[in-house]
């Protein structure tokens, strides 16, 4: 195999640097940029801009628009981008961010993907508590009635929520909101502060805190949530659990390629 020249610091590797840096600032904004734009926002010249340019769009990595002369992700990168979420197991990329929330919360902590549906449990990680409180995986769990599908339905599609809000839900407990009206309501709470709770409304006793996870292209593809009996993920969680859970939520959507500047 040929040696690729350069130093560390020099020209070869700084031009392979510039060149993904145009790649991630072109994907972020999901629109056409003009090349003093690239400039001024990557801190460079138009020269140097340009002959990266130029290169990738002879690759197919980005495209020109014959209209405007600005640039946008061209149909290679795109391909590459599904080949590799395709590729990325969603339950691999929870898996020490989900051990690490237990080993920090203490309780039972559950990664899930959203379906057409519910909202499907894909692996759990036991508390440390004696007493096993969780949910298996494989289940499938109620849009309306979880903390999980509550996060589905605030960032979900709107074909999504169109489906599952409607009358004659089905109420698990006394305590399930079934009015459409009442649960719009809370989904647009949901959607504004980022988590999600339901205490009482799946199983008598049990609670879920719950945040979502999006893949590379901005999509809510899953969950995770703490659960827990209503004395350990109270109805009006802790600071804590909710900085926690949404941190990790951030964390497993960053290494499936989500950027929140997109």
């Amino acid at each position: 195999m040929p040696r690729i020249g350069g130093e560390a610091n020099g020209d070869g590797v700084q031009a392979v640097v510039l060149a993904l840096r145009i790649l991630e600032y072109l994907a972020e904004q999901g629109k056409a940029v003009g090349v003093t734009a690239l400039a001024q926002a990557l801190g460079t010249t138009k020269s140097r801009i340009y002959r990266h340019l130029r290169t990738l769009v002879q690759q197919g990595y980005i495209q020109q628009s014959a209209d405007t002369d600005r640039y946008r992700v061209g149909p290679r990168l795109l391909t590459l981008g599904v080949s590799v979420a395709e590729n990325f197991d969603l339950t691999k990329a929870a898996q020490g961010i989900l051990r690490e929330l237990r080993d920090t919360l203490g309780i039972s902590c559950v990664v899930s993907q959203v379906e057409a549906a519910g909202v499907r449990v894909l692996a759990t990680i036991p508390g440390k508590s004696a007493f096993e409180i969780g949910v298996k995986p494989g289940s499938l769990l109620h849009f309306h009635s979880s903390a999980q599908g509550k996060i589905a339905l605030a960032f979900g599609s709107d074909q999504l929520r169109a489906a599952a809000i409607r009358p004659n839900l089905e109420k698990m407990t006394p305590e399930t909101v079934v009015d459409p009206e009442v649960l719009q309501k809370e989904i647009q709470q949901v959607r504004t502060r980022g988590w999600a709770v339901a205490p009482n409304e799946a199983v008598t006793g049990l609670n879920a805190l719950a945040a979502p996870i999006f893949d590379a292209s901005g999509d809510l593809i899953g969950t995770i949530s703490v659960v827990d009996s209503i004395q350990f993920v109270p109805e009006h969680p802790s600071d804590e659990q909710i900085r926690r859970i949404v941190a990790a939520g951030q964390a497993i959507s960053h290494a499936l390629g989500y950027s929140v500047h997109r």
